[in-house]
């Protein structure tokens, strides 16, 4: 026997049996109708043996309506939070809100874009990837999306892929130096020097002020074996930035090869 003991199920004739024991014969009317007023209770609240299609069902509990509307502005502003603290390089946080966000607003390209930047800059590589492709085929033609997706790879040394990538986000957004300088990273990868210089070169010319463009130019012409030329590309970037270790360390390098 299951325990505790289940309740049985009465019928029709055993609730009348079980009414009927010490009940006296004669019945006034009284008792009369307070039997036939049970009987009637008892009938609908269905105690006496009814068929499942008659029996009561459970209410179902009330849910408000959710304001999608709503969830997505809360989403917007999480991934606003999240791109301040990664401008002061808080990238844990940032990440923390931009995957909130991502919940929030699952189909806003610009949210998921900074979600996968923000994978690439905490070193998930693979996570960013997914995340990237997912904001790419919400907006195919999105800069940033594109740029990413070419760091990403580069990262994970693919470098083909990074520069297919970068080449696409710069036919959309054609004046973005950093991109110019990703991309010549690429080339520099895959051996193809002159068109790295040629990238570098337009970085260069977009923001003068950013140095590392011309330092790696210094870094190809050493790889073609034009040691003056690549030094003078090291003093130009030392005249840019004076305390910058990387151009000081290529040309005490350079020298050393030479020497």
């Amino acid at each position: 026997m299951p325990w505790p003991p289940r309740p049985a199920i009465l019928g029709r004739d055993d609730l009348s049996l079980l009414i009927a024991i010490d009940r006296p014969l004669a019945l006034d009317a009284c008792s009369v109708l307070k039997q036939t007023s049970i009987i009637s209770l008892l009938a609908v609240v269905g105690l006496l043996g009814a068929t499942p299609a008659v029996q009561a069902q459970a209410l179902l509990p009330y849910v408000l309506p959710l304001n999608y509307e709503s969830l997505e502005e809360q989403g917007l502003l999480l991934a606003q939070e999240a791109l301040q603290l990664a401008q002061f390089q808080q990238y844990e946080p940032a990440l923390e809100r931009a995957q909130l966000a991502s919940q929030l607003a699952p189909e806003s390209p610009e949210v998921l874009s900074l979600l996968g930047s923000l994978y690439l800059q905490t070193g998930e590589t693979d996570q960013a990837i997914a995340i990237l492709q997912r904001a790419r085929r919400l907006a195919p033609r999105e800069p940033s999306t594109l740029f990413s997706l070419g760091s990403a790879f580069f990262q994970q040394e693919e470098y083909l892929q990074a520069a297919e990538w970068l080449e696409a986000g710069l036919e959309v957004s054609p004046e973005n130096a950093g991109a110019y300088f990703d991309l010549g990273n690429a080339y520099f990868k895959l051996q193809r020097y002159s068109d790295a210089i040629a990238q570098y070169d337009r970085a260069a010319k977009l923001e003068p002020e950013f140095w590392p463009p011309i330092n790696n130019i210094g870094l190809v012409l050493f790889e073609q074996g034009k040691l003056a030329a690549a030094m003078d590309k090291w003093q130009q970037t030392l005249a840019l930035s004076p305390d910058e270790p990387e151009p000081k360390l290529a040309m005490a390098v350079a020298l050393y090869a030479q020497g």
